[in-house]
């Protein structure tokens, strides 16, 4: 009997040995953890992963690879609370493999994903830059020229100069302080889009006679502007909700632009203020638009 539970305990050992359980933290590195997520088709199932992992810790990275709906996760401990999280969203998770993985490649993987944020940053840096410039300078030509057109544009341009910023803040951060800030943002350009109509209303109340020259040279200008943010942006436009606020906002002020060159032209053919007063009409209603879709996006 002594020579059987011995030969068992040492059986017990070898097989102890030979499989050694996985711990939550290994002494060295991480795990990378694969999940097949059937209905991750679009960047919005990205980012209802990332706000459903967000506040697990700066030690998490996620890999994504939408076109074979696969997700690599590099961590170093909570596998439990991660799977579950990610399998609430009902998205039809499931869990491949789970590996070990060197200090050298979390690390690694860690950074990869702070330097999609410093690209963002770097990205949103610019576009304040100019939209800030462009904001004064077309508002002051607008007061002069008496353009309805290129006032309502100019605040077009400070709501996006104050909507880069807030999503330069949120670089970096959660998934839920994106969505805030982004929401933030759609709330601002909403009241300047009021206050432009206002604008409108005041002077076809009071009369203006706005310098078709101007409007169309400045609302040139601000139309290259633009179309540089939208070319700075176009690549990281889905890697988040503040991204994407920044994209909507820059293709509305394309279009607006291209109103005030159309807009300045009509003026100078017809003599009459009126195609100003419609432009400037149809740009808050455009920028209203913008802030509703804003207001409508979810993590």
């Amino acid at each position: 009997m002594k020579d059987s539970c011995a030969g068992q305990c040492t059986n017990q050992v070898e097989a102890d040995i030979a499989s050694p359980p996985m711990t939550d933290t290994p002494p060295n590195g991480g795990f990378v953890s694969q999940f097949s997520i059937p209905k991750m088709d679009c960047p919005s199932e990205e980012r209802m992963i990332r706000m459903a992992l967000d506040d697990l810790g700066p030690g998490i990275a996620l890999e994504f690879d939408t076109p074979h709906r696969k997700l690599k996760v590099f961590y170093d401990n909570n596998l439990e609370t991660i799977q579950s999280r990610i399998e609430s969203l009902g998205l039809g998770a499931t869990l491949d493999s789970t590996q070990n993985v060197g200090s050298s490649e979390l690390s690694q993987a860690v950074a990869s994903e702070d330097a999609v944020n410093q690209k963002e940053a770097g990205i949103l840096k610019w576009l304040l830059a100019i939209n800030g410039i462009m904001f004064c300078i077309e508002m002051v030509v607008g007061w002069y020229a008496q353009s309805t057109g290129l006032i309502a544009d100019s605040l077009d341009m400070f709501a996006d100069a104050a909507v880069y910023g807030l999503a330069l803040y949120a670089v970096g951060h959660g998934a839920r302080m994106k969505l805030r800030a982004a929401h933030f943002s759609g709330w601002l350009q909403m009241i300047l889009a009021l206050g432009a109509l206002s604008e409108v209303i005041r002077r076809f109340i009071f009369g203006s006679e706005p310098l078709s020259m101007l409007m169309m040279s400045f609302g040139l200008i601000a139309l290259i502007a633009n179309c540089l943010c939208l070319v700075l942006i176009h690549k990281q436009k889905d890697s988040g909700v503040h991204m994407k606020a920044s994209w909507i906002f820059s293709a509305n002020d394309v279009i607006a632009n291209l109103g005030v060159i159309v807009a300045g032209l009509l003026v100078a053919l017809t003599g009459s203020r009126y195609p100003d007063l419609v432009i400037g009409f149809v740009i808050g209603l455009i920028v209203l638009n913008g802030a509703r879709r804003i207001l409508q996006l979810k993590s």
